[in-house]
């Protein structure tokens, strides 16, 4: 069987930073390593980072000076895809593995388009709350990777996965239907993170009961339901309550990427989310006028900045 002993990491946000703790805390700071452009590495090689307010020391290196490793994880925003498949071109090997942790349920197929299939295992990251400001994250829950096999997949670099996450005690589950749990997490996506920043609200706020934020909320996720059944994927009313409940055991007063990036000014991912519900249901001939409200909103937001 593959065993995975190189790691390289696209993508210093959140996730990123959450992948690299675990990893080292498991395997000491020389399992993994942060591969970035040359102006990001001359900006990031000297500066310090703290995870729950602890300094943290990685290992950063400029990604035209490395060579390839055994599994690349990309961890970046939808809106630095492209620039980081390019960036990677160096780490990707023949036996190289990428697992991608981006929201949305479009960026395995992105990266296939450069690198083909054969190196990608699906995944989607569940159940964290971290928050990142500067160069500081801070969270309560770190969640879990969620990582299982496709009729696309390698069947042995999704064992090579889990045998690397036990090794490094990367919490992870495994899933016997990884695009059920894809399609899920898309959806609360769709909800959550959106809502949160329309309403420049937390967690807290879309949870508040007869609130337009709830309603909002809610409406959002109902209506990937429609397009996903669609596309022949049965998510149902009680995964609707399933991610509810998820979202209450978050930290109330935490707010998503999104509820994040109308802090920091930065533009979104509303693309991977309303963009592609309105995308698909374009094809299907479905109504989707809240995810079209959400879209709109968020547009007029960003010009602001």
């Amino acid at each position: 069987m593959k065993k995975i002993e190189s790691v390289g990491i696209i993508g210093m946000g959140a996730l990123g930073l959450l992948y690299a703790k675990q990893i080292t805390d498991g395997l000491g700071k020389d399992a993994c390593f942060f591969a970035m452009d040359t102006e990001r590495f001359e900006k990031y090689k000297n500066a310090d980072f703290y995870i729950n307010e602890k300094k943290c020391d990685f290992v950063i290196k400029d990604c035209n000076q490395c060579g390839p490793v055994d599994l690349v994880m990309v961890c970046v925003k939808g809106t630095t895809l492209d620039s980081a498949i390019k960036n990677m071109k160096n780490l990707v090997g023949p036996e190289t593995i990428i697992v991608s942790v981006l929201n949305g349920i479009s960026s395995e197929k992105a990266i296939a388009e450069v690198y083909g299939m054969d190196h990608l295992i699906y995944s989607v990251a569940q159940g964290m709350d971290a928050m990142k400001f500067g160069n500081k994250l801070n969270f309560t829950k770190c969640g879990n990777l969620h990582i299982g096999y496709s009729k696309d997949t390698k069947d042995e670099n999704v064992q090579a996965v889990k045998e690397f996450f036990d090794r490094a005690k990367v919490p992870y589950i495994f899933e016997d239907d990884i695009n059920y749990r894809m399609w899920s997490k898309f959806m609360l996506n769709v909800g959550v993170n959106q809502t949160c920043m329309v309403y420049d609200t937390t967690y807290q706020g879309v949870l508040e009961e007869g609130s337009e934020a709830n309603r909002t909320y809610l409406s959002a996720m109902r209506e990937v339901i429609a397009i996903a059944h669609a596309e022949g994927v049965p998510l149902t009313e009680k995964d609707v309550t399933t991610y509810v409940d998820i979202t209450r055991g978050l930290k109330p007063t935490g707010t998503p990427s999104m509820g994040q990036d109308r802090i920091n000014k930065k533009h979104s991912e509303v693309e991977m989310f309303a963009g592609t519900v309105i995308k698909i249901a374009a094809k299907h001939n479905i109504l989707v006028p809240v995810n079209q409200f959400l879209y709109n909103r968020v547009k007029e937001i960003e010009k602001e900045y």
